[in-house]
């Protein structure tokens, strides 16, 4: 991503305006993502001591079931916050492919040219539409 300060003022809005689209799912995953790794590493920490270095292992077996299903749990979390880091991306390329078609000021040609970019490689999505409302923005400058 771009440092927010370096930006001119038309991209920071345009990037606000997809920052409060993702932001609640941002949050999501995020939290999902903190509590994730830390229960499958205290999880298979737990275990793997209990399995193989504790001799008396018939008197523990509630405790291994508590520790399978806390790592059961943060592999859950782990997946829902890869589902949504992937539906962020989703929302991210659909809004700047909605945007850079809803362009009056572009040419037909410049939008068909990053509406391809954004669909070829949603991973660079906002680069691409950086570059596009650079690009606009001289097109607004040059008719202006």
């Amino acid at each position: 991503m771009f440092p927010m300060a370096n930006l001119p003022p038309f991209i920071q809005r345009e990037l606000e305006n997809l920052s409060e689209l993702i932001q609640p799912l941002l949050k999501k995953s995020s939290r999902y993502g903190f509590w994730a790794l830390p229960l499958i590493l205290i999880s298979v920490f737990n275990l793997v001591t209990i399995l193989f270095f504790i001799p008396d292992r018939q008197n523990m077996v509630l405790t291994i079931i508590l520790y399978a299903v806390l790592g059961a749990l943060g592999m859950a979390l782990s997946r829902e916050a890869k589902h949504h880091r992937k539906e962020i991306h989703k929302i991210s390329a659909d809004y700047v492919i909605s945007r850079i078609e809803k362009s009056d000021i572009a040419p037909a040609s410049l939008k068909r040219k990053y509406t391809s970019l954004v669909k070829e490689t949603p991973g660079l999505a906002i680069n691409h539409f950086v570059k596009f409302l650079e690009a606009e923005n001289r097109e607004n400058s040059i008719k202006g």
